[in-house]
């Protein structure tokens, strides 16, 4: 009888542990979506990127993708991003889709421009870069096309 109380308190001690691991991971990972004001942007590829993938600014978290679209008019993807209050974009900012390395994940790197003006909640980015395909450029190295 002893024996299963104590593997039973065991038992809760490795999952109360577990859960704890969990947790801190959660918190110092990043992962969490950032509250702010919402902006769009269009782009004609956005391969890997998802809810959720990180939006940055010299390699710093500003803010999260919300959600992704179609554009039914132009057949364009639309990314729709929070960003950080605290960091006002102006108007001539660019978005554009790039990778973490050669194998890495996918995050969304903001380029601030140099207009005073500034994107206003639900605003969209104007000037976008789509995703490059490593196949494609593999193929034009390889076989000398342009």
């Amino acid at each position: 009888m002893s024996r299963s109380l104590v593997e039973t308190f065991l038992g809760a001690v490795v999952l109360a542990v577990a859960i704890g691991f969990i947790v801190f991971a959660y918190t110092r990972s990043g992962v969490a979506t950032v509250s702010g004001y919402e902006v769009s942007a269009a782009f004609n590829r956005v391969d890997g990127i998802a809810a959720g993938s990180d939006v940055r600014i010299g390699g710093i978290k500003v803010g999260s993708v919300v959600e992704r679209s179609l554009e039914p008019e132009t057949y364009r993807a639309v990314l729709r991003m929070s960003i950080d209050e605290t960091v006002p974009l102006p108007t001539d900012t660019t978005a554009a889709v790039v990778s973490d390395g050669l194998l890495g994940g996918k995050f969304i790197d903001i380029q601030p421009g140099a207009e005073e003006a500034l994107i206003a909640d639900g605003g969209r980015i104007a000037y976008t870069q789509s995703t490059l395909l490593l196949e494609e450029l593999i193929g034009q190295f390889a076989f000398g096309t342009e």
